[in-house]
């Protein structure tokens, strides 16, 4: 006599559970279920058998306790290959239970509304189910526990062509399962941690998920993997398509991340052009091919084997003007066809989708030894009406306009920072030296070297200026109109010395040092 196979079945998130359920009653499987899920199941015209039922003890508690029983831990946990173990099943007159699809109470997405309790969300913190889950996966020598609808059709398909889950995908599922609980309490304890209305709670538990190990980290040296958040906003690198090239490095991925971030701020066809972690070039033009031409005009040496982001698909024009150039990535929301046919020939460079949204993931990280920072992400973006002159002499209509462009790369250079910026395209970038005239006078000799004259340039500083030496230098290299935080003890001497020169000077009132 073939023995009977069940498949406990509970789910909040409901994708794809009757068709499933409908499969595994074709293959043979009884299904138990409770609350919802087993209403769902009947009205499908599934049959399906109340977990009360079948444990012979009602829901009680408001339902807080149904799943919490012998019969179902039990039938999930014993070893089917110890005797001990079927023994004891038998005496109790336990079954056992070869699958259990379950996903849990949907807490994350409650404690994401403003307007979520505390009551409202210790409701929704799921008991039963990460026991059974934790309980099924422990077993997963004889029990596939499945917390991912996207796993429904493999299953089913062994099942019809092998009678049976494999053992290798069991073992998968387990992996899933554990991860799946071990998300689940984390975010729990970091709601409950964090003092009502604190954005950090006073335990982090952060999860990432596995996208590919990396040949090495920034040297050959270092071993590296790349993750990606569980949840990652729309437009973030990490939900990248590569189309073209071989396999993404440590640095690639890192440089393509600050292209990427730094190119989705402009509204206009926009070029980006990164190395070392540094924009070297930056530009907006009517199309991406003159986006792309000014922006390299700014820094060509610097450019070579850069990474570059665009904020509109990929055409030929803007392929065709890359020329001879070496790049090591390109990084747009989509590729052209026949932009993809003009670079096919480049066969080391790589080629990545990614979505354009401007959403800003909401937590910066760093490293340190023994510990970690946390921050909120540098998102401000200041408005014209907030920006307050301090000279005598006023930003002209297009100065503005290039002390919002210069204001908006600078956020991404390394501080110390400084960019010389003309007809919304930069013209040279100082970056990450200790002293700020120093950038200046990097930033200047940028220039230089790319025979691009700064006269009537506009300049944004990433941080005040503590002295005046660093406005004397940027005026003797031709700026008419800087941008800086202001709030310096030595803010009067500075305004006097752009006052002294002509230069017209406005106070932001944000600072965007980048470390």
């Amino acid at each position: 006599m073939q023995r009977v196979r069940r498949a406990l079945v509970s789910v909040s998130d409901k994708a794809g559970v009757v068709e499933f359920a409908r499969g595994l009653a074709a293959c043979g499987y009884r299904i138990l279920s409770t609350g919802g899920t087993a209403a769902l199941l009947a009205r499908e015209g599934i049959a399906v058998t109340e977990v009360s039922a079948y444990t012979g003890f009602p829901e009680m508690l408001d339902g807080r306790v149904k799943t919490l029983h012998p019969r179902i831990h039990a039938g999930l946990l014993a070893r089917r290959e110890d005797p001990k173990h079927m023994a004891a099943l038998a005496h109790a007159g336990i079954e056992t239970i070869e699958l259990l699809v379950v996903n849990l109470y949907p807490f994350q997405a409650t404690v994401a509304r403003e307007d979520c309790t505390l009551e409202e969300a210790v409701e929704n913190i799921d008991i039963g189910g990460p026991a059974m889950l934790r309980a099924a996966a422990k077993n997963y020598g004889s029990v596939a526990a499945i917390v991912d609808p996207a796993d429904y059709p493999q299953v089913l398909e062994e099942l019809r062509t092998q009678g049976a889950v494999s053992a290798e995908t069991r073992l998968a599922l387990a992996r899933k399962a554990f991860a799946h609980t071990a998300a689940y309490d984390g975010a729990v304890a970091n709601y409950l941690t964090a003092p009502r209305g604190a954005e950090y709670p006073a335990v982090l538990t952060l999860q990432f998920h596995k996208l590919q190990d990396l040949r090495y980290g920034e040297n050959p040296h270092q071993s590296a993997a790349f993750y990606r958040d569980a949840r990652p906003v729309a437009g973030a690198l990490a939900s990248y398509r590569q189309v073209q090239g071989k396999e993404l490095s440590y640095n690639n991925i890192a440089d393509a991340d600050a292209a990427w971030e730094c190119v989705k701020q402009f509204e206009e066809p926009a070029c980006v052009i990164v190395k070392h972690a540094n924009p070297c070039g930056v530009a907006v033009g009517a199309t991406l091919q003159a986006a792309y031409e000014r922006a390299f005009a700014t820094d060509p040496v610097s450019a070579f084997g850069g990474i570059l982001g665009f904020n509109r698909a990929l055409d030929a024009g803007a392929a065709q003007a890359l020329g001879q150039q070496f790049a090591e990535v390109i990084i747009a929301p989509r590729v052209a066809p026949d932009a993809l046919e003009v670079l096919k020939g480049k066969a080391n460079l790589r080629l990545l989708e990614v979505p354009l949204a401007r959403e800003h993931q909401a937590h910066d990280y760093k490293r340190i030894g023994g510990g970690l920072l946390v921050q909120a992400a540098d998102s401000r973006m200041v408005e014209r009406r907030e920006l307050r002159v301090v000279t005598r002499k006023a930003p002209s209509e297009a100065q503005w306009g290039d002390l919002a462009f210069a204001w908006r790369v600078a956020k991404f250079v390394k501080s110390n920072a400084i960019v010389f910026a003309s007809d919304r395209a930069t013209l040279g970038i100082g970056a990450g030296q200790m002293s700020r005239v120093d950038s200046v006078r990097i930033a200047a000799l940028k220039a230089q070297s790319a025979k691009l004259s700064l006269a009537g340039a506009a300049v944004a500083s990433d941080a005040f200026f503590p002295f005046r030496d660093g406005v004397d230098v940027l005026a003797q290299a031709g700026a008419a109109a800087l941008i800086q935080p202001g709030g310096s003890v030595r803010d009067e001497e500075v305004i006097a010395a752009a006052d002294e020169h002509g230069i017209a000077m406005v106070f932001s009132g944000v600072r965007h040092f980048r470390h």
